[in-house]
C-alpha cells in the first residue's frame, strides 16, 4: 500500500517539477509612452543571457518558472519580473515600460533690454515692426535698387512691383492692409469695453453692437484714441458717435 503512494505520489509530482524547470521561448513585446523602442535590453539574470528590442520592441529569449527577467534602457526605467507560468504559456507576453525622465540642471535666462541692433551699433535706429499685412505690400510693391546698369543713377528695378501693378494685387493688398488695422482697432475695443457698455450705456441695441463698432472704426478721432490707448477720449467720442449711429438706425 506504502509503495502504490509513493508511486502515485512520483507519477504526479515529478511531471510537474519536471515541466517547471524547462526551458521554454518568450515571445515578448515591449510598450511605453515612448516611440523609440529599440535596443531596449533584456536579461535574464539567471542564465545571464541577453538580447535586444526590435524597432517595434519585440524580442525573444529562453526562459524557465522563476527565471527574473530584466528590461533596461536609456530610454526606459529598469524594470524586474519573476516569470510564472502563465507568463510562459501566453503567446506574446507584453510588459510595459515608464519612459525615463531625465531631470535638467536649472537654467537661468537674462534680459539685457539695453542691449539690442541700435545699441550694437548694427542699425542707426530700432527696424519698424511690420504686420503680416504690411509685409506682403512692402514686399509687393516695394522698388529693389541693384548694381547693374537700369533705369535711375546704375538701379534697376524689380518686376514684381511693376507686375503686381498692372495685376491689381498691389491694390489689393493695400485693401487687406486697411482690414487688417481695423481688425486691430476692433480687438482693442473689446479689450477696452465690455458688450454691457454699448447696449447700456450707449444704448445699441445687443445685435448691432458689432455693427456698432465697425462704423465707429471709421472715425479718426476714435482711431487716434484707441491707438494711444486713452479710454477716457475713447468713452467721449463713442458716445457722440452711438448718437449718429442710432440716428441712421431709425431712418431705416
Amino acid at each position: 500500500m506504502k509503495l502504490l503512494i509513493v508511486m502515485f505520489l512520483f507519477l504526479f509530482f515529478v511531471p510537474t517539477f519536471v515541466q517547471s524547470q524547462s526551458l521554454s521561448l518568450l515571445k515578448g513585446k515591449i510598450t511605453s509612452q515612448i516611440k523609440e523602442l529599440n535596443d531596449i535590453y533584456v536579461s535574464n539574470l539567471r542564465s545571464e543571457t541577453n538580447t535586444v528590442t526590435d524597432k517595434n520592441g519585440n524580442f525573444s529569449m529562453f526562459v524557465k518558472v522563476g527565471d527574473t527577467i530584466q528590461f533596461s534602457g536609456l530610454q526606459v526605467d529598469t524594470k524586474k519580473v519573476m516569470m510564472d507560468e502563465n507568463d510562459i504559456t501566453k503567446k506574446l507576453y507584453v510588459i510595459n515600460l515608464k519612459a525615463k525622465v531625465i531631470p535638467l540642471k536649472e537654467v537661468e535666462i537674462k534680459l539685457y533690454p539695453n542691449i539690442n541692433a541700435v545699441s550694437l551699433g548694427i542699425l542707426d535706429k530700432p527696424a519698424k515692426k511690420y504686420t503680416p499685412a504690411e509685409r506682403k505690400l512692402k514686399t509687393a510693391s516695394n522698388y529693389y535698387p541693384t548694381a547693374d546698369a537700369g533705369l535711375m543713377m546704375g538701379g534697376s528695378i524689380g518686376l514684381d512691383p511693376i507686375i503686381n501693378a498692372i495685376t491689381g494685387r498691389t491694390a489689393m493688398l493695400k485693401k487687406e492692409l486697411q482690414i487688417e488695422k481695423k481688425e486691430y482697432l476692433l480687438q482693442k475695443i473689446e479689450h477696452l469695453f465690455k458688450e454691457e457698455y454699448f447696449t447700456d450705456n450707449l444704448k445699441i441695441p445687443k445685435d448691432y453692437v458689432r455693427g456698432f463698432c465697425y462704423y465707429a472704426v471709421e472715425d479718426p478721432k476714435l482711431i487716434e484714441a484707441l491707438n494711444s490707448k486713452n479710454k477716457m477720449m475713447a468713452r467721449f467720442i463713442f458716445s457722440d458717435v452711438a448718437t449718429k449711429y442710432l440716428e441712421l438706425l431709425t431712418t431705416k
